[in-house]
């Protein structure tokens, strides 16, 4: 199972007007709720992976020590791996050409506010020029550096980037900070337009969805889905509730099945009645 989890403002959607392809505004409140999405199909799992990388990446790499930028260097390996796969480039450039044509036809709709739907068709047409626009192999560019690729075979091994293993790597750390930050930076550019592209896409996803105010009676919910296959399920909790979700789904049948973590952080079954907010997700 692959859920993501992160900590989000309580929401509601506004009674504004809505976008097709699930753009609309929502009004905040002012506290938060701990966000659980559970993908439902390979390419979305795939895509919250490396959203999760990108944001890792973007993390250690503005921070000034060495030893961050050794994470943010592995995690660059880590999102070389995934994005090299042959059919990802072209997944997103077929989902962001068929969201670019269900939003055109609503240009001139008097229900769709223009500006947003002008904003979001900008985007989309910015990233298809660039994404399309890039070639050869995503991440080509750094197997063709032996030196990163001698840093990457290293990392594999349980403390293999040590000084007396690496000491060309080990200088590098000892350079200035903006010079090891303007490496990284360089090294990740060429990723820049699949990174936008998928931020698209997640977006889209995430605010296809109205969200839903449940109970789990027991501590377990379940909710036929009568064959829709929706692509994500969102999960908000009350941090305070000290619950975790587990989610299983097909097609037919979502489960949720909520634990607690104890002294020994071991999750056991929840038997209580539990609040959530669910979200189905589909473009």
């Amino acid at each position: 199972m692959h859920t993501t989890a992160r900590t989000q403002p309580r929401t509601q959607p506004s009674k504004g007007v809505h976008l097709p392809g699930g753009v609309h505004q929502i009004a905040v409140r002012d506290y938060a709720l701990i966000l659980y999405e559970y993908p439902l199909n390979e390419r979305v799992r795939t895509l919250l992976r490396l959203e999760d990388l990108f944001d890792r990446l973007e993390f250690f790499a503005s921070r000034e020590h060495a030893l961050d930028h050794h994470v943010a260097l592995g995690t660059l390996f880590e999102i070389l791996e995934i994005a090299s796969r042959a059919d990802l480039k072209s997944d997103l450039l077929q989902e962001l050409e068929r969201q670019r044509q269900a939003l055109l036809a609503f240009r001139n709709s008097p229900a769709v506010a223009q500006d947003a739907l002008d904003r979001i068709l900008g985007e989309i047409d910015e990233v298809l020029g660039a994404l399309g626009a890039s070639t050869g192999k995503s991440g080509q560019h750094l197997r063709d550096n032996e030196w990163l690729m001698s840093i990457r075979s290293r990392m594999f091994i349980a403390g293999g980037a040590c000084e007396f293993d690496l000491p060309s790597y080990y200088a590098w750390q000892h350079r200035p900070e903006q010079e090891r930050q303007a490496d990284i930076a360089n090294w990740a550019a060429p990723f820049r337009p699949m990174r936008e592209s998928l931020r698209i896409v997640l977006r889209l996803l995430r605010e296809s969805t109205d969200r839903a105010r449940l109970v789990a009676h027991g501590g377990s919910y379940q909710q036929p889905l009568g064959g829709k296959a929706f692509q994500m399920v969102q999960v908000r909790l009350d941090p305070h509730s000290s619950v975790i979700p587990e989610i299983s789904a097909n097609k037919y049948l979502l489960w949720i099945r909520f634990t607690l973590q104890e002294g020994d952080l071991r999750p056991r079954a929840a038997d209580s009645d539990i609040d959530f907010e669910l979200g189905l997700c589909n473009l």
